[in-house]
């Protein structure tokens, strides 16, 4: 064993070790308890940062040590290698996307993940551009289309008029184009989407089941499903006798409408203007709102604004006109796109009458019966009596709402429904760099699917890119002219792309058999994998990516390919890395270069810093000295082992012979708190503070020499548990003292410790004692002392009788095994 712990020398050759034995290499084993963990794939940038290494290192852990404890582990690494960095690389560097992919990838993978030394299986590495992978997204699209889940309408797009093209949400940046700042208008095209919807009530009831996840998240995915019940009425448009339906959970509150309100993607719009003088200016105020992000128009503080369109609706129940509004509040992605505006009973209707004089009329009363319009300083939202309601006044307005739904249904104005905010997936991307959406359009069959013999269809390599104009799959001759599968005669190809989610929307089941060729994955192999055990990854994963996740894996499970329901068991949302007060980013300047950290102070202390640093689910916050300190822990643990190497290489370790020792109860007590912490929501940071301690406790054992027998043993044991301890977080160092010690097998493969129960049971207690309450004395005591025992020495302490001089006391309180309290 050398003197000095060479962090560079010990990586590199345990990494080598690892990948030439093929350590993490897993196949299904039935007589093993099987265990997948999972942390969410990368984007392949080029570059990991530290929120990777915290992430990657978190998982880790929890591999090695169920690998430890006896659990056959899947820990599979891959690509989420689609998507638009790509291609603005392609752009700006005069590059092809995939050789920009496919170079980020191999150096990612060979020059940074694999000096973490990560114990993933390398040989299902899965990377979702190339063709063996997206072939099955458009056999999975395919199967879909079949079964009506996937289908064709007219949505709105961002499009930019100078460059000609349709822009991703993320091109647009305060509704400018990315490149050449033109305004971004919104145009309509024809898009294809999953339809999720079909199973929303599905996924809104099987949160219940998801107990291992965080609530947070299960909130998240709650509110944005958001199942509503209520009503669908039909207000007539005067003077075309079209049908504006509007979806409201408050029926109670009909005969209070005073205007209507549509969002500025209605379909209606045009008709509702048409001919009228306001026309112009209601498009430019649609196009003004429709460059606002979505999330802000709704917000509770954003100023509601809104124009006339000209139109009036006929309230079905009381037969009046209300005028309709373009508001920048409404959405289509909620209801029918168009609400009923009841001002004297919603704030935010409140506010808009008032900003635009519009009437407010009181339909449910308070108790006192005391609510005026023209009175009233904000919307009244409770319960109360219904007024002004025709034959409904006088009613308590919770029955009334079924009274009026009820009414609506028996007159046919309308129906009871469930509404839904959750909207269906729009898949299409009109980009190059992702899946080629499997359809071919024939002027004599129609829209027809490419057959499965077919699959898969490849991107084409040869295309340019400028930024400007349409995709390049539309540019391309070469793959947009095709013959049909049905006819044989002449066809064009969809050229528009995958949404690069459905990549990641059932990756965690191709893991479980990559290589696999006549199907998506092998079903035997899914059915011992999966679910997942623990997932990892960031919170702002935490609606879309697993909402779709779920989705996919069920639509499987309805294809007959999977058994399960749901995909990840367990989830955890490990916090941000902060530095100076911010999330480390480019743009603020405080990025820490991981390649830096490996470089000076090696893999493990990088890892051990990231794990002790925080909680895992909490931001950790980065610290210099942190990384310091982690950095010196690893030297002194280096040190003792060295520095007794000699003493206790030919020593069998200690039993229970030695129970009564002070080093072998910490040694086990040690055992079992890391255990705990570990197996208890993955308290890490704890769980590396009780190694510090017993590495305090070792040298404080070993400060007068290591003479006898006993202590060598003892010593030995505890060398042992220390290294078996640290191995899932600091593994190359492990490793390295492990097969110092004279051990023959590697680390990886060895049992976790178990702590022996009789050895953790003290022999003494301390008993803190106190006079009137303030503390003056400690003692030692036998474990189990009687309460007129510990009295009695707590009376006779020196220190005690300084404080009662001589005096008897007027009561002693004693809390068994902690402490006595004299009252004088």
């Amino acid at each position: 064993m050398e003197e000095r712990y060479d962090f560079k020398k010990v990586e590199e050759r345990w990494q080598r070790v690892w990948q030439e034995s093929k350590t993490f290499k897993v196949t299904e084993d039935p007589a093993k308890p099987k265990y997948y963990c999972l942390e969410m794939f990368p984007y392949p940038s080029g570059r990991i940062h530290m929120g990777h290494v915290r992430n990657y290192s978190i998982g880790d852990v929890i591999s090695r040590y169920k690998r430890m404890r006896g659990f056959n582990v899947l820990h599979p690494m891959g690509w989420d290698s689609f998507g638009l960095p790509a291609e603005n690389a392609a752009i700006k560097h005069g590059t092809h996307p995939a050789k920009w992919t496919l170079e980020n990838i191999a150096f990612m993978r060979d020059k940074q993940l694999k000096r973490l030394g990560l114990s993933y299986d390398w040989d299902r590495e899965v990377t979702t551009c190339l063709p063996e992978y997206y072939r099955w997204n458009q056999w999975f699209f395919i199967r879909m289309y079949e079964r009506g889940l996937a289908y064709k309408k007219l949505s709105y797009v961002n499009w930019c008029p100078s460059c000609n093209t349709v822009l991703a949400n993320e091109q647009v940046e305060g509704g400018l184009c990315w490149r050449c700042s033109s305004v971004v208008q919104h145009k309509e095209l024809e898009q294809w989407f999953f339809k999720i919807t079909a199973y929303a009530e599905e996924l809104l009831t099987s949160i219940d089941e998801l107990t291992g996840w965080p609530e947070r998240v299960l909130t998240m995915q709650r509110n944005w499903i958001g199942k509503s019940v209520g009503v669908e009425v039909d207000f007539t448009v005067e003077g075309t006798g079209e049908k504006l339906t509007i979806f409201t959970t408050r029926p109670d509150t009909l005969y209070g409408v005073t205007f209507m309100s549509i969002a500025p993607e209605h379909p209606m719009l045009e008709s509702l203007i048409k001919g009228k003088p306001q026309a112009d200016g209601v498009r430019a105020f649609v196009q003004r709102v429709l460059r606002e992000d979505k999330a802000a128009r709704t917000d509770e503080k954003q100023e509601k604004e809104g124009i006339f369109t000209g139109a009036y609706a006929i309230n079905p129940l009381n037969g009046e006109k209300a005028p309709v509004w373009v508001g920048n509040f409404v959405l289509m992605e909620y209801g029918t796109g168009a609400i009923m505006s009841v001002p004297a009973h919603d704030q935010r209707d409140f506010e808009f009458a008032g900003k635009y004089g519009l009437p407010i009329r009181v339909v449910i009363q308070d108790r006192e019966k005391g609510l005026a319009a023209d009175s009233m300083k904000q919307a009244y939202v409770e319960d109360g009596i219904l007024a002004n309601s025709g034959t409904f006044d006088d009613l308590p307005n919770g029955t009334a709402k079924e009274k009026i739904a009820d009414y609506v249904e028996e007159k046919k104005i309308g129906k009871r429904t469930k509404n839904w905010r959750l909207r269906d997936w729009g898949i299409s991307r009109q980009r190059y760099w992702g899946t080629p959406i499997p359809i071919i359009y024939c002027d004599a069959c129609g829209t027809v699917p490419v057959p499965d013999s077919q699959l898969p269809v490849r991107l084409p390599m040869d295309v340019e890119f400028t930024g400007k104009g349409q995709s390049p799959l539309k540019e391309s001759t070469s793959f947009r002219e095709t013959t049909c599968p049905s006819c044989g005669g002449t066809a064009r190809r969809e050229t528009d792309t995958m949404d690069t989610f459905v990549d990641s929307s059932w990756y965690f089941l191709r893991y479980c058999s990559p290589k696999e060729s006549r199907a998506p994955f092998d079903k035997k192999a899914a059915g011992y994998w999966m679910s997942v055990d623990q997932y990892i990854g960031g919170i702002e994963h935490a609606v879309l990516h697993l909402l779709y996740a779920r989705f996919f894996t069920k639509v499987i499970r309805d294809l007959g390919l999977f058994d399960g329901d749901e995909p990840f068991r367990n989830l955890l949302t490990q916090g941000m890395v902060i530095k100076d007060g911010a999330k480390m980013s480019k743009s603020k300047g405080n990025v820490v270069d991981p390649d830096f950290i490996l470089t000076k102070y090696g893999a493990d202390t990088a890892r051990l810093f990231s794990l002790f640093a925080a909680p895992p689910e909490r931001d950790l916050e980065w610290s210099d000295q942190g990384v310091d300190g982690a950095y010196r822990f690893l030297h002194r643990v280096w040190a003792i082992v060295y520095r007794h190497s000699r003493d206790v290489l030919d020593v069998k370790p200690a039993g229970a012979e030695a129970r009564g020792d002070r080093l072998y109860r910490k040694t086990h007590l040690t055992i079992k708190k890391v255990t705990e912490d570990i197996e208890r929501e993955f308290h890490f940071n704890t769980a590396i503070s009780a190694l510090m301690e017993m590495v305090n406790e070792m040298y404080d054992y070993t400060a007068g020499g290591v003479s006898t027998d006993r202590q060598r043993t003892v010593l030995r044991s505890a060398i042992d548990a220390l290294t078996l301890l640290i191995s899932p977080f600091a593994p190359h160092f492990a490793e390295e003292l492990w097969a110092s010690m004279g051990h023959p097998a590697h680390i990886a493969n060895e049992p976790w410790p178990q702590h022996d129960r009789e050895a953790i049971v003290a022999s003494e207690v301390t008993i803190i004692v106190q006079v009137n309450g303030k503390v003056r004395s400690k003692l030692t005591l036998p474990a189990g002392t009687s309460d007129k025992d510990a009295e009695a020495a707590a009376l006779a302490d020196p220190k005690v009788k300084e404080f009662t001089r001589g005096n008897p006391p007027k009561k002693v309180i004693v809390v068994q095994g902690k402490l006595v309290n004299v009252v004088v």
